[in-house]
């Protein structure tokens, strides 16, 4: 009998501490316009990569990950050289080191495709182009 008084006693003690953690008005409740996704990563991001390696056909393109990866794709101008990519979306955030591109090179030597290397000035320019292109897409989303 006593036990019963002993367990009100204890959940009325605990009442006010549990109700106050329901009460946080300060926590914001909209994301930021950079933020904005429902899909796993920056929606910005994600598209402007999209609209970006469009001229390859893809092989994979995951919106929860962050991934997309083309097919090797050579240039009519260039048919003895292929190029594939890999594009990384790594957070929800409209930042610069959330994205990474990575490039594979192949040149044809003697009718087999041998790797070759690819410049570090490509993928920084295809990046810029990204953060660009998905800056872009934000301003005239957002507005200003």
């Amino acid at each position: 009998m006593a036990r019963l008084p002993l367990s009100l006693l204890v959940l009325l003690a605990l009442a006010p501490a549990v109700g106050a953690c329901s009460r946080n008005r300060d926590a914001p409740t909209t994301l930021a316009p950079a933020r904005m996704t429902s899909i796993g990563v920056n929606a910005y991001l994600w598209r402007a990569a999209i609209d970006t390696v469009s001229f390859a056909p893809l092989l994979q393109a995951d919106a929860n990950s962050g991934v997309i990866i083309t097919d090797w794709y050579s240039s009519p101008t260039n048919p003895g050289e292929r190029v594939k990519l890999t594009v990384s979306i790594l957070d929800q955030e409209l930042r610069a080191d959330a994205l990474r591109v990575a490039a594979s090179r192949q040149v044809n030597q003697a009718g087999a495709w041998v790797d070759a290397p690819v410049a570090a000035a490509t993928v920084q320019k295809l990046e810029d182009i990204i953060l660009t292109r998905a800056r872009d897409l934000r301003r005239t989303t957002v507005g200003g």
